[in-house]
């Protein structure tokens, strides 16, 4: 066997993502075979991955993309913020967003088992990246998108993303609509999305907080005030309601109908909702490695 050149262990870096080292002993113990070597360092890292696999991961990256009348978001999530800022985890994510993009990929498991190059799925090359980064990799979300008219996209420092689907419109538009979907975000897009057992329970409310005075007004005016009070709430948790970000002379429903659009869809992603993160004591820690606790 000739000796493992520096050019065979690049190159097998570049394919795997794996670490030089690991990449040398990856080629020694398959005698320079670049392809077992490759299977070697799969197999390593699925051992390593599933060790990690209990973890929690609920820091990250939300990466989109965007061709024509389609987009997509995905979350992809590692365990702290250092890591999110690496350039390999970079690289990774924003590699995953074309692919979820280019793929069709319907839901998140189809992603995971689409193709990535050098590897035969994303998830086998996220276990790749697991045993060169040393932190749980999880791609956790992804969402679709397709507009009639135009697609507007926003991500907020990798931490939010947003992606809205207008019938109509024009890019300014669909990209405002994003940036104040990342804001403010809604909780629905307009009143008509707006269950019927919150609008109850808000008009319970709005009665409770009325004076003596005004309960013993008559029942047309009683509903009018009730009815008043609810659609200021309305307004002010519906996107359609809500003042526009970019002009607060308006609403969103206001810039929408300058321009004859409607909104087909809307999706918002945040990095890390949703997951449960354990709660760190770090003076109980500290007492503990004192030998106190």
């Amino acid at each position: 066997m000739s000796t493992i050149s520096a050019q065979m262990v690049k190159e097998l870096r570049e394919r795997s993502g794996a670490g030089m080292m690991e990449c040398k002993k990856a080629l020694v113990e398959n005698q320079g075979n670049i392809d077992t070597a490759m299977e070697w360092l799969r197999k390593s890292g699925l051992a390593k991955a599933d060790k990690k696999a209990s973890r929690i991961a609920a820091e990250g990256r939300i990466v989109s993309a965007h061709k024509g009348h389609d987009a997509v978001l995905v979350e992809i999530n590692c365990e702290t913020d250092f890591v999110a800022r690496d350039a390999s985890f970079l690289k990774f994510s924003d590699t995953v967003a074309d692919i979820a993009l280019k793929s069709g990929a319907a839901d998140v498991d189809a992603l995971k088992a689409a193709a990535y190059p050098g590897a035969a799925s994303i998830a086998e090359a996220a276990k790749v990246l697991i045993t060169t980064i040393g932190e749980k990799i999880e791609v956790r979300r992804m969402a679709r998108v397709h507009a009639t008219g135009t697609v507007g996209t926003y991500v907020h420092n990798g931490r939010i993303g947003v992606l809205v689907a207008l019938d109509g419109g024009n890019d300014e538009l669909a990209k405002g609509i994003a940036m104040h979907v990342a804001a403010m975000n809604p909780a629905y897009v307009s009143a008509a999305d707006v269950p019927a057992a919150f609008l109850a329970k808000e008009k319970d409310i709005a009665l409770s907080q009325m004076s003596d005075k005004e309960k013993h007004k008559p029942a047309d005016i009683l509903e009018k005030i009730i009815t008043g009070k609810v659609h200021k709430i309305i307004a002010e948790i519906t996107l359609l309601g809500q003042p526009y970000v970019l002009d607060t002379s308006m609403s969103v429903a206001d810039a929408l109908k300058k321009t004859g659009a409607h909104i087909e869809s809307v999706v918002r992603l945040a990095v890390g909702e949703g997951i449960e993160k354990p709660t760190e004591d770090f003076h109980a820690e500290v007492m503990k490695q004192a030998g106190l606790g």
